[in-house]
């Protein structure tokens, strides 16, 4: 990872390294494994560990990022996220590349062609017929597969999203199959929580029934549900439960709230905004005792204004990169969700995620307001999420965290994503740390001790997120 490659004017191995310290601390850091806490890796992918098909499948399908940026460059949506093929739409992300400069887009794609294919070129339409041939057929030949590429990039545990109606019969194929990489479940329940959308609602329950081979008709029945669930995710390894809310929830509610809620959803009669409020806040101080009698930590990824296209969902679905940072309020509702777990013991670990770049300081100083005797940073002000990782995102987020916080138990980068080639995000984030350290020293603003300075971001780029999960050394 410290060989310099020419980049027309940039050299890419020096990416955000400006200085001999921030190349030294880099050098001795950026290739730590990887404990990616948080991912959308489809679990069947790695189980089945088929060759890919094509560039266009492991670099482009699925990933609302390219699609997003291929849009504001004009692109027709059959190649973003339509039906053409893999060639055309390959085409096409070669024809935005060149306009995502100061995207962080730009120096992901620079990093996967380079890390994964050894390609040391920017992709352009001139290019491109080069490249695609070169990567394919690389990608049919051994060493290439699901499974090679989160070896290649040293990842050590690796945590998926799963539905809790998921059988995780993949997982438990992998884990068959003695793989040597990690790979572990993570509870996600946002379905539980969407009786505003009957017909998704209705659909989801019938899954999770046929999981739990249980009648569902009673709130009850759907309480022990979630519970058999989360207790077969416990035995499957997993760690975390992953919960994507605009905001957190704080009403109470009592059983026979509960009861007479699920009735009128299951009659399709309307919820109010009142029981809805309820009806989440119920469900997910249950989930924060249950994980917190597990020892999981509960990853809260909050204020997100999602699927904003009504044509796109029509036409593509969820998650098809219609989103966008929204403006809830955050302050009130999450100090008091977390502190009513708090004042009943019952407070799980906890990652504080935010949408908005005005949250920043407000988060981290949540993360100060909770603790526990002998728990090392037991709620966290999580890493730069979705619109926030670029860098300028980043290094915000590391000042905010610095500011009110200690960077020194901070857990480090995940990927948030469903490409297979997303873990050069790991290292983007590791050059921009090292950067800024580099640059505070420079300015006299900390010790220039560069030995203390590298076990300090060992534990921020790997040991401290390695503890917080509790995996076995």
């Amino acid at each position: 990872m410290t060989s310099s490659t020419s980049f027309g004017q940039m050299q890419i191995d020096d990416l955000f390294l400006r200085t001999d310290l921030a190349k030294e601390l880099f050098d001795a850091t950026g290739a730590l494994p990887i404990v990616d806490y948080h991912s959308h890796l489809p679990a069947d992918v790695i189980a089945a560990n088929r060759p890919f098909e094509d560039l266009a499948e492991v670099w482009i399908r699925g990933d609302h990022y390219k699609w997003r940026a291929m849009r504001l460059n004009g692109v027709p949506e059959r190649l973003c996220s339509g039906n053409a093929g893999g060639r055309e739409k390959f085409d096409a992300w070669a024809r935005t590349l060149s306009s995502a400069v100061r995207n962080p887009l730009y120096h992901w794609s620079l990093l996967e062609l380079k890390r994964y294919f050894g390609i040391d070129e920017q992709l352009t339409p001139q290019n491109a017929d080069a490249i695609w041939g070169q990567v394919n057929t690389l990608l049919a030949s051994p060493g290439y597969r699901p499974r090679d590429f989160l070896s290649k990039m040293n990842v050590e545990v690796l945590c998926t999203t799963d539905d809790p109606a998921d059988s995780l019969e993949h997982h438990r194929a992998i884990r068959e199959d003695g793989f040597a990489v990690r790979v572990l479940p993570t509870f996600r329940p946002d379905l539980a929580l969407a009786i505003d959308d009957p017909d998704r609602f209705h659909a989801w329950l019938g899954r999770l029934a046929e999981a739990t081979n249980t009648d569902i008709d009673r709130f009850s029945a759907l309480h022990s549900a979630l519970r058999s669930r989360h207790d077969e995710f416990g035995r499957m390894g997993c760690r975390f439960s992953d919960h994507g809310l605009e905001r957190c929830y704080v009403a109470r509610a009592s059983v026979a709230d509960m009861e007479r809620i699920f009735q009128a959803v299951r009659e399709r009669r309307a919820v109010s905004a009142s029981d809805l409020e309820a009806w989440r806040s119920h469900l997910m101080l249950e989930f924060g005792r249950w994980n917190r009698e597990k020892g999981w930590t509960m990853l809260l990824h909050l204020g997100a204004a999602r699927n904003n296209n009504t044509r796109i969902l029509r036409s593509v679905g969820r998650d098809a990169g219609c989103d966008s940072i929204g403006d809830f309020e955050q302050a009130r509702n999450v100090n008091a969700f977390l502190g009513t777990l708090d004042d009943e013991g019952k407070l799980p670990r906890t990652v504080l995620f935010n949408s908005n770049p005005r949250d920043n300081l407000l988060f981290s100083t949540i993360a100060g307001n909770f603790f526990e005797d002998g728990v090392v940073g037991k709620v966290q002000y999580g890493p730069a999420w979705w619109f926030l990782d670029t860098a300028d995102g980043i290094s915000d987020q590391v000042d905010a965290l610095c500011q009110v916080g200690l960077l020194s138990t901070f857990i480090g980068m995940v990927t948030d994503s469903r490409s297979f080639l997303s873990f050069v995000r790991h290292e983007y984030f590791r050059r921009i740390v090292c950067a800024m350290i580099a640059d505070d020293v420079h300015r006299g603003l900390i010790p220039g001790a560069a030995q203390e300075l590298k076990l300090l971001l060992e534990r921020v780029f790997y040991r401290n997120a390695r503890d917080y999960v509790a995996i076995e050394q």
